[in-house]
């Protein structure tokens, strides 16, 4: 061999003997060997070991497993952990990877040290590796400074100071940009850091952003908005491109309250409102309202998903721990938050007169009249007891459609489509099942829980049918009520759980009384003077036990 031949082993981070390994061959019939290991290497590309080393330089970090992990949660482990405080640059997410690059040498070597130093939830260690790079998009691209300068100008026309608004809607064909031969591209990375570096400067108490039809598809650039407004609360990306919630928890450290994503592509991946209302608020908890409407207060996102709660009731067996039963006396229940006597009274009332207006309705109105009583996204399930498939004719083979008791259905499935989701669905329903007539006076109310902005309640009694095939048919059911409160005293029911059984012999011979309660203002459910006047003896709530 001639001459100085030199070759470099590629490094795969994978392997045993984490080296790169440079050798040298002289022609002399010598051979010398110089080995680093790649930390060593890498710091002295940087030029640590040299007093005049070039400042400037660039350093791409990557996690290889990154795109699992919150980016907000990610960055503090690393900087926590990390002895130089650094500013990562481009933060975007490769495959699987997640990667940033820093400027500072002194940055890139301590970032070496975090390597395998940080744990996720699983006990994991996390690999961080830092290697030379050339300058990020976003760098190569910047804005020039005279672009930048009207694109600050067009955006302060369109900032509301009163509001704390912001509105980049269309911000691609803004007058003051075309007319400049200048295309703001919010999907660029280099266009988007440009516009939240002039947020910062310039709108640090944003609160509301408004980025409607910009053909957003990807959300990368817009990460960084979590440091640069993370004051932002109300958020519009409607009318984009945008495929999966993915691309939201890429921004999820925002507290949004308000966010409109309608006329995107992901809102028609979801089978249903609720799955999509629900799947929005994992990745924003504190959200209260998504594509304009209203959304259960948080204090109740807990009742979000109420078809995952454990079942109340199951083949007539009460499945309430006995802790919460309810005791007798004047009291409602025992107290689970402090109230005095009078507070307890007012509850009482309340929910009582709800009852009775409730099934005022159901038994001698019009049962759409019910929709005024239930959530917009309130839920309902109705069941009655396991039939085996030996068994006989039953008398409540009209239920039988409806009934999601879980030992009759195999088809996991179909305990999602029993489930009715909307006060809509809820209330066509009530419609078709048969007609009835209720004892107010075997009505047993359970007050299990209340606080200031959650009712649950459960109500035991008897009813006759009084149309159909079943015609004098006397049944049991228990119905528990999730309500929360609203306007006026009035109550809105949110969960709805219906088991309905055959009396027992005994309560069958048992003479169901004919008369109907006078319904009052104070619940959820309007009544009109005809329904009113079909009401013969007047009653009060003192004629359900509670």
């Amino acid at each position: 061999m001639r001459g100085v031949q030199k070759y470099q082993v590629r490094h795969t981070p994978y392997t045993m003997g984490y080296y790169k390994r440079r050798v040298q061959w002289h022609n002399e019939g010598g051979l010398h060997v110089t080995l680093w290991s790649n930390r060593n290497h890498l710091r002295s590309e940087m030029g640590e070991d040299t007093p005049d080393r070039t400042l400037g330089s660039w350093f791409k970090v990557t996690v290889p497993c990154g795109r699992k992990y919150d980016k907000t949660w990610l960055m503090d482990s690393i900087q926590s952990h990390c002895s130089v405080p650094f500013t990562p640059v481009d933060f975007h997410y490769v495959k699987k990877k997640a990667r940033f690059f820093v400027q500072d040498a002194s940055a890139a070597s301590a970032l070496m040290d975090v390597s395998y130093k940080i744990c996720d939830e699983e006990n994991k260690k996390i690999a961080v590796f830092v290697n030379t790079s050339a300058e990020p998009y976003s760098v190569r691209d910047k804005l020039e400074p005279e672009i930048m300068e009207q694109l600050k100008l067009t955006m302060i026309k369109r900032y509301d100071i009163s509001q704390k608004a912001l509105d980049l809607q269309s911000l691609r064909y803004d007058p003051d940009l075309v007319g400049y031969d200048i295309d703001i591209i919010l999907n660029r990375r280099n266009c988007m850091t440009a516009t939240l570096q002039i947020i910062k400067k310039n709108f640090p108490e944003l609160l509301s952003l408004n980025l409607h039809s910009n053909r957003l598809y990807q959300l990368d650039g817009l990460s960084d908005i979590i440091q640069m407004a993370p004051t932002v609360k109300i958020l519009n990306l409607s009318k984009n491109e945008l495929k999966s919630t993915w691309e939201l928890c890429k921004i999820k450290g925002l507290k949004l309250e308000q966010l409109w994503l309608e006329d995107n592509p992901l809102c028609h991946t979801f089978p249903d409102q609720s799955t999509y209302i629900s799947a929005i608020k994992k990745c924003f908890p504190k959200l209260l309202r998504l594509d304009g409407q209203d959304l259960v207060p948080p204090t109740t996102t807990a009742i979000d998903k109420p078809h995952l709660m454990k079942p109340l009731v199951k083949d007539g067996q009460d499945l309430v721990p006995p802790t919460t039963a309810a005791i007798d006396g004047p009291h409602l229940m025992k107290p689970l938050v402090k109230e005095n006597f009078e507070e307890s009274d007012v509850l009482r009332t309340q929910v009582l007169q709800f009852v009775q207006q409730y099934y005022f309705i159901y038994d001698y109105g019009d049962r759409q009249s019910l929709l005024s009583a239930y959530h917009d996204e309130a839920c309902f399930s109705l069941t009655i007891p396991f039939i085996p498939d030996n068994a006989g004719p039953s008398s409540l083979f009209e239920y039988f459609k409806d009934n999601r008791n879980v030992k009759n259905i195999k088809d996991p499935t179909l305990h999602f489509q029993l489930l009715k989701h909307t006060k809509g669905d809820i209330v066509s329903t009530l419609c078709v099942l048969p007609k009835t007539q209720h004892d107010l006076s075997s009505f047993v109310v359970n007050m299990r829980f209340h606080s200031e902005s959650l009712f649950f309640f459960r109500v035991n009694g008897m009813f006759k049918e009084v149309e159909g095939r079943s015609q004098g048919s006397v049944r049991a059911f228990t119905r528990t009520f999730i309500a929360t409160p609203a306007s006026d005293s009035n109550l809105c029911i949110i969960n709805d759980e219906l088991f309905v059984r055959d009396a027992t012999p005994k309560k069958t011979q048992s003479v169901l009384s004919t008369h109907v309660p006078t319904p009052s203002c104070s619940t959820g459910i309007t009544l009109s003077q005809e329904q009113q006047e079909m009401v013969q003896v007047p009653s009060t709530p003192s004629e359900m036990s509670f």
